[in-house]
Order: C-alpha cells, then sequence, then structure tokens
C-alpha cells in the first residue's frame, strides 16, 4: 500500500510540471496533467485510508496534495459566490457539437438548443462547433432571429462536402465595430476576435476552438480503448491513443502561444472564451490564462468540469477575462444537448 501511494503521490506531482514544460519539449508531464483530477482522488482516498488507520503516512499525499492546492481550486470551489447579477452583462461559451448531426441516432439538436440559448439571453455568445446545412448568411440571419433578433454575428466557416459548413461564432447584443481571425496553421482549429462596444466602452471578445485530440476510435469510451480482449490489440490501442494525446498537446501549445500573442497586441480590454480543449493542468491553459482571470476561479462553484462525453469528465471549456472587468457570477448550466456543457459568467466593468 506504501508503494502505491508513493506511485500516485509520484505521478500527481509530475502533473504539476504540465503547466510550466512546453509538451514540444516533454510531453510526458501532459499526460498525467490530463488525469490530474483522477491522481488527485486517488491521493485523496490514500490519506484517508491512512488516516483510519491513524498512519502518519497519510502526510504523504496530504503534502502532496497541498504543494498543488491552486490546481485544486481551478477544478473545484466551496465557497459560493454572494455576487448580484444587477448591471452586469452575460457572456456565455458552448461547444455545440454540430448539434448532434453525425452522431450514431442522427437526431439534431438544433431546435432545443436554440430555444435553450434564447431562453438564456445572453448579450454575447460563443459557439464552437457551429454547424449549417445551407446558405451561411441565411442561416446565420435565420439563427439570430431565433436568439430573439437583436443580435449582431462575426461568423468563421469552413466548407465540408456540398452545402455542409462547421466553425465558430460569436453573437452580441452590442454593436460589433471590429473583427479579426487568428490563423491557426495545418489545422482545422479556428480562433477569431470581435470588437464590441458595451455603452461607451470597446472591448476585444476572442472566440476559440483549439486542437481536439482527433482520436481514431471517438465512438469508443476510454476503458474500451484499453479493455481490449485481445493483448496485442490492446497494446496497439494505447500506443495510437498516446500518439493521439501527444500531437494533441503539441499543437495546442502551439496555437496557444498564437492566441496569446493577439491577446497581449489587444488595443482593448479583453475576454478570452471557448473551449481550449486542455484542462487548467496544462501548459496551453497556462499560457493563455497568464496576466488574466479565470471567471470559474473568480465566481464559479463546486465541481468545474465542463466536458462529459465519451471520454473522462474534465474541465476544458473557459471564460478568461482582464483586470478591466469584475466577474460577478460564473455559472456551468448542466444541459445535455451536447457532450460540453454552457458556461456564463457576469460581468461589469471596474470604476
Amino acid at each position: 500500500m506504501l508503494a502505491v501511494n508513493i506511485l500516485f503521490a509520484a505521478s500527481l506531482l509530475l502533473s504539476y510540471l504540465a503547466v510550466n514544460i512546453s509538451p514540444e519539449k516533454f510531453a510526458l508531464p501532459a499526460f498525467f496533467g490530463l488525469a490530474y483530477p483522477y491522481l488527485l482522488l486517488v491521493n485523496i482516498l490514500m490519506a484517508l485510508t491512512w488516516a483510519v488507520l491513524l498512519k502518519f503516512e497519510a502526510l504523504i499525499s496530504v503534502v502532496v496534495i497541498a504543494l498543488g492546492i491552486t490546481h485544486l481550486t481551478n477544478y473545484l470551489k466551496i465557497g459560493k459566490s454572494t455576487g448580484k447579477k444587477e448591471g452586469t452583462f452575460k457572456v456565455m461559451s458552448y461547444n455545440l457539437r454540430l448539434f448532434n448531426n453525425f452522431e450514431s441516432q442522427n437526431i439534431s439538436s438544433e431546435k432545443k438548443v436554440l430555444a435553450f440559448l434564447k431562453g438564456q439571453k445572453p448579450d454575447i455568445l460563443c459557439l464552437q462547433e457551429f454547424y449549417i446545412n445551407g446558405d451561411p448568411v441565411l442561416k446565420d440571419s435565420s439563427f439570430k432571429s431565433s436568439l430573439g433578433g437583436g443580435y449582431y454575428s462575426h461568423m468563421k466557416m469552413i466548407g465540408s462536402g456540398q452545402n455542409h459548413y462547421y466553425g465558430i461564432a460569436t453573437y452580441s447584443r452590442y454593436p460589433i465595430v471590429g473583427r479579426g481571425e487568428i490563423n491557426h496553421q495545418g489545422s482545422s482549429s479556428l480562433s477569431i476576435y470581435t470588437d464590441i462596444v458595451i455603452k461607451k466602452d470597446t472591448f476585444r471578445i476572442f472566440n476559440n476552438h483549439l486542437q481536439s485530440f482527433r482520436l481514431r476510435s471517438i465512438e469508443k469510451s476510454f476503458l474500451e480503448e484499453m479493455t481490449t480482449p485481445d493483448e496485442k490489440e490492446t497494446l496497439d490501442e494505447i500506443k495510437s491513443l498516446s500518439v493521439s494525446l501527444k500531437k494533441g498537446f503539441i499543437r495546442r501549445a502551439k496555437q496557444a502561444q498564437t492566441v496569446k500573442e493577439k491577446v497581449n497586441s489587444s488595443p482593448y480590454p479583453v475576454i478570452v472564451a471557448g473551449d481550449f480543449n486542455d484542462t487548467p493542468v496544462s501548459y496551453s491553459y497556462r499560457r493563455i490564462r497568464k496576466g488574466l482571470n479565470d471567471s470559474f476561479v473568480s465566481s464559479g462553484y463546486g465541481a468545474g468540469f465542463t466536458y462529459k462525453g465519451n471520454y473522462p469528465p474534465n474541465r476544458i471549456d473557459y471564460i478568461l477575462f482582464d483586470n478591466s472587468l469584475d466577474c460577478r457570477v460564473f455559472n456551468i448550466i448542466r444541459v445535455r444537448y451536447s457532450d460540453h456543457y454552457p458556461i456564463a459568467a457576469y460581468f461589469i466593468k471596474k470604476p
């Protein structure tokens, strides 16, 4: 039991290195960073077990957990925010999963999603994996009407077959005075930035969908990848999975650097939202967040998991903001129209 405890404590320590070491240079910590919440859980259980046995070995995991307490607060918030929504503007981010049009059931979630978003009444809405079948201009107009009207839009779409498009879109109740794109070379990942005037102040809103892992057997669960009856096939699956994960870590690190350069050069206060496809214990997240605040950490409550699909739940969707704003309330809205949960933050400009 002591040997197992030391192994998992060391693994948790190794995960902490993921935020500081670029996976381009050394990818191993990134794998442990991805597993952080589960390594943390094992260490908590080990510490409790030793404590029940009245053994000082409980300090092994307790000390290691304490060394990474800032990572824990990026996942779990105990104290509920007492902030008020009055006078704030609401920013939402949501990965739509292409409205489930390409899932095995092939039952589109578009109507349900539109009804849900209309009821949420966001002031600024950042969408990822937005799917269009038909003319993008007409679809954009129809989408704005379905949201309740009164929205401006900024879209970046990629063609995928005849009259099929996917991409990202930002909708705003406030006037849009500028639009720009961030090019991620050699990738279908997308990032856009939109300059929006809220009252008399201009803000730059970054909407991102960074590199996914592009796992070969996307419909298999994580356990299925590793419990194939054939031993050789199991090893091949693990090797294939690790290669896909490593490529994803490296590409996201490059994309995070590109996004951060644009954020740093913004002439306006910024909000950086979207699906980063990486956890808070990752190089990409730490790179983009540097100098910014995390709305969940500032005003969230409970467990911060935003993804619940075929693979283990984790936190990969974010709304970050700079020091010109105050986040009063943050919510993870647990509806199951996608494999991501929509997130919402309520902001007010500081005096």
